[in-house]
């Protein structure tokens, strides 16, 4: 028998190896659909005011975004200097940013950015808590490729999924962290709790002793240890991100979003619906003295029902710096997608040594690489410790499409 699983994982490691290229080699001509008109628009956040070793996490309400039923095909994100200048990561480090639809009823005034709304949450697991956004990534933010072929692309403006006296919406979040003149930039981007002088989480309660690091040590205004005496001026940032997009129309195949999470525990009880706790980030611990750095690694693994599947149309993973490899497994072992970290070697702003400054995706040819309905997927996700390292990230972002183009249209 023809094994399309096999031919596909041979298909996905070589796109892996071919860090932010695009393995797809079919058109949308190719599939009964002349290329779109896509249209691209260019915004800027809300300004972001940091001074050295400054934290900022906010919550930007309402920010622009295209208006209308449309078909995203692509987010992408970098913060930027007043001149529109890109920032490179040893002085502002983008711990990470997401952007979620919202509706609100049309009657709300701009003093209460955030009275009444409804939260309209991608497909993945994590649905009671975290990890509800669209996009989202970190420092690897410019080297990623986000592009979504044709005829796919994931579906917002819909006006019969918007309540009757509702407008749909849009906000972002931003977590950036200046380490400019700061005693430990690794522990100040990893949030350790020591640097930022912080034992108790948002409510109140104190930090267990364990918790090293991680974002209820950075959250927003804190600032991390500097070095004695130094001083630098606040400057002015903003997140520059770009969306690709067209108008809606038959045509398009909706894609649907699944964000994994491999901190992910699925809590089973006789006669209630699973339920998935996703932490979102964790702790690597030091592998033991005597070993060498090549044999300090840490896996981690997690294993949970897709109740309804698809075809996997692209795929990526968000790490931290530390990161080896994330991958997805299907069922019967066969990679679905491996996603690699490319760490920069220079000083500039995209290459910034030491830093994870993009991560291999997968655009599997469509039809080749299909999840079941109720299959058991795992998540992998490897990390280098042969030093310690706080509040890592093992999250996987694929896009799957429920129908192909041939089928859609029936």
């Amino acid at each position: 028998m023809f094994n399309m699983r096999f031919v596909s994982q041979d298909w996905v490691v070589s796109c892996a190896l071919i860090l932010l290229v695009s393995c797809t080699t079919y058109s949308s001509a190719s599939l009964g659909k002349p290329e779109n008109n896509i249209k691209t628009s260019v915004f800027k956040s809300p300004k972001i005011e940091l001074g050295p070793g400054l934290v900022s996490n906010k919550f930007y309400f309402d920010v622009d975004f295209p208006r209308g039923h449309i078909a995203l095909k692509s987010f992408n994100a970098e913060l930027v200097d007043e001149s529109g200048k890109s920032l490179p990561l040893q002085e502002t480090y983008l711990h990470h940013w997401f952007i979620i639809k919202y509706q609100q009823p049309k009657n709300v005034t701009h003093n209460n950015p955030t009275d009444n709304i409804v939260y309209v949450r991608n497909s993945g697991f994590c649905q009671d808590g975290p990890l509800i956004q669209y996009f989202g990534l970190g420092s690897e933010t410019r080297g990623t490729a986000t592009d979504i072929p044709d005829p796919f692309g994931i579906e917002v403006g819909n006006p019969s999924e918007i309540p009757y006296g509702y407008d749909e919406k849009w906000l972002i979040n931003v977590h950036a962290i200046d380490t400019r003149g700061v005693e430990d930039r690794l522990g100040c981007i990893e949030c350790r709790c020591d640097l930022y002088n912080i034992t108790k989480d948002a409510d109140g309660n104190p930090l267990s002793p364990d918790y090293k690091g991680g974002l209820d040590c950075c959250p927003d205004n804190t600032t991390c240890r500097l070095n004695k005496g130094f001083k630098g001026p606040k400057r002015t940032l903003y997140l520059k991100y770009t969306v690709k997009w067209f108008s809606w129309d038959n045509y398009v195949v909706p894609l649907k979003i699944y964000i994994l999470d491999v901190t992910d525990v699925l809590s089973v009880s006789k006669g209630v619906t699973p339920m998935h706790n996703c932490e979102v980030e964790y702790q690597v611990e030091p592998c033991s003295k005597g070993y060498s750095s090549s044999a300090c690694i840490d896996v981690r693994k997690t294993s949970f029902p897709m109740q309804n599947g698809g075809y996997v149309i692209y795929g990526v993973g968000h790490q931290h710096v530390g990161a080896i490899a994330s991958k997805l497994y299907g069922q019967d072992g066969g990679v679905i997608c491996s996603s690699i970290p490319k760490y920069g070697t220079g000083s500039e702003a995209g290459n910034e040594k030491g830093y994870v400054v993009g991560m291999s995706t997968c655009y599997p040819r469509p039809g080749t690489i299909k999840i079941k309905d109720g299959e058991t997927l795992t998540l992998e996700i490897i990390y280098s410790n042969s030093e310690m390292h706080s509040g890592v990230m093992g999250l996987f972002y694929i896009l799957v499409a429920e129908q192909l183009p041939h089928q859609h249209l029936l």
